[in-house]
C-alpha cells in the first residue's frame, strides 16, 4: 500500500504541510522536526510525487541533457566521459536528469517541439552538441530557458552559456608537433563539418600548415563523423595520397585509422604517424598507445552542470564562458 503526504503526517505526529516543508526543503522547520519525519519517510520508502511537487514548488530539480543524433554516440569514447560528469553534478546537487537525442531534417521541427513543450518539466538544459544550422540554439535562446553548451557555439556566442576548450590552438598543438618531427605531409580526418567542432579542428590542422609554410593540399582532408567507421574509411583513403602522417579530429577516429593501418601493414609510427584529440581514458590500451590532446571531458561535463544549476538558483546571471585548458600528450604513435 503507497502512502501519501496525509499518511507520513499522521505517522510524523505533524501537519501535511510540515511535511510538505520537509520534502521541499524549506528553512521554516526545526531540525527535530525534520529529523522525525525523514526517519518515517526512510522507514516506508516514500518517494513524493514529481508532479504534484513541482505544481507546488514550480521546481522539478530535473535538467534535461542533449545529445547528437549518432547510432554511436554512447558507444563513442567521449560522451559517456562527459555524461559521467554531468551525473557527478547533478547527483551531488539532489537533481535528476532526462536525456535527449537530437534530431535532423524532418524530424527536427517535431523533436525541437517536444523539447519545448517540457520546460515545464525542465529547469534548464545541457546541449552537448549541435550542427551549425540547428535551429533549436535560436528558439531554446528566445524561450528563455536556462540553458549551457559544451562547446562554442555557433550563435549568439556572446550572449550564450558555455563551457568549452580551444579547440582551434588544440588541434594546432599535435600538427606542429608532428612537422616538427620532420612530418610533411599530414592528412587530417576531420569531425563532421557542420559541426562547430569539426570545422575549429580542422581550422587549427590548417593554421599549423600556414605557420611552417606548408601547402594546404585539399587531397589530404577527408571528412569524418568522429567515430571509427570514418577514421577506418578514411585513413585507407588517406593511405593512397602517400601520408607520413595524420591528426584523427578525435580519439574515435583514430582507433578506426589504427584499425586501418594494421590491415595495410603499415608501420606506426615509422611509415604512418598518428594523433588524435580527447585523450579518452582507454587511450593507454591503443598499441601503439596513442599521442594525443588532453581535454579534461569529465570535468567539462561536471562545471557545464554546475554552471546550468547556479543559473537556476539565481547564483550566477548569463552569459558565463567557461575556457578549460587542453595539453598535448606524447606516447608512441607519433614517434617522438
Amino acid at each position: 500500500m503507497s502512502l501519501n503526504l496525509e499518511d507520513i503526517a499522521k505517522l510524523a505526529g505533524v501537519s501535511r504541510s510540515t511535511v510538505s516543508r520537509v520534502i521541499n526543503d524549506r528553512s521554516d522547520v526545526s531540525e527535530s522536526t525534520r529529523k522525525k519525519v525523514m526517519r518515517i519517510i526512510d522507514e516506508h520508502n516514500f518517494r513524493p510525487n514529481l508532479a504534484a511537487r513541482t505544481l507546488v514548488t514550480q521546481r522539478s530539480k530535473v535538467i534535461g541533457t542533449l545529445l547528437p543524433q549518432s547510432p554511436t554516440a554512447l558507444s563513442s569514447l567521449y560522451f559517456p566521459n562527459l555524461l559521467e560528469g554531468i551525473g557527478d553534478t547533478t547527483h551531488q546537487r539532489d537533481y535528476a536528469t532526462l536525456l535527449w537525442w537530437g534530431q535532423s531534417g524532418e524530424e527536427e521541427q517535431r523533436f525541437t517541439k517536444r523539447i519545448l513543450q517540457k520546460n515545464q518539466l525542465m529547469e534548464g538544459l545541457i546541449i552537448a552538441a549541435h550542427t551549425l544550422d540547428n535551429s533549436l540554439i535560436q528558439r531554446i535562446f528566445e524561450t528563455k530557458i536556462p540553458f549551457v553548451m559544451v562547446e562554442r557555439p555557433a550563435i549568439f556566442n556572446d550572449q550564450i552559456n558555455y563551457v568549452t576548450v580551444d579547440k582551434v590552438a588544440g588541434a594546432k598543438t599535435p600538427v606542429e608537433h608532428l612537422i616538427n618531427l620532420g612530418r610533411r605531409r599530414i592528412g587530417h580526418i576531420t569531425g563532421i563539418l557542420v559541426n562547430v567542432d569539426g570545422m575549429d579542428r580542422l581550422t587549427g590542422y590548417r593554421n599549423a600548415l600556414e605557420r611552417h609554410n606548408l601547402p594546404m593540399d585539399p587531397d589530404l582532408i577527408v571528412e569524418g563523423h568522429f567515430n571509427q567507421k570514418f577514421g577506418y574509411l578514411g585513413m585507407k583513403q588517406l593511405l593512397k595520397q602517400g601520408v607520413d602522417a595524420v591528426f584523427a579530429g578525435n580519439d574515435d577516429s583514430a582507433v578506426g585509422a589504427l584499425q586501418a593501418l594494421r590491415e595495410a601493414r603499415v608501420r606506426i609510427p615509422a611509415d604512418v604517424a598518428l594523433v588524435g584529440f580527447d585523450d579518452v581514458t582507454s587511450a593507454l590500451d591503443f598499441a601503439p598507445q596513442l599521442t594525443t590532446i588532453h581535454q579534461p571531458i569529465r570535468q567539462k561535463g561536471a562545471l557545464a552542470t554546475a554552471l546550468l544549476l547556479d543559473l537556476i538558483e539565481g547564483k550566477v546571471k548569463s552569459p558565463q564562458h567557461i575556457l578549460l585548458p587542453t595539453h598535448l600528450v606524447i606516447r608512441q604513435s607519433c614517434g617522438a
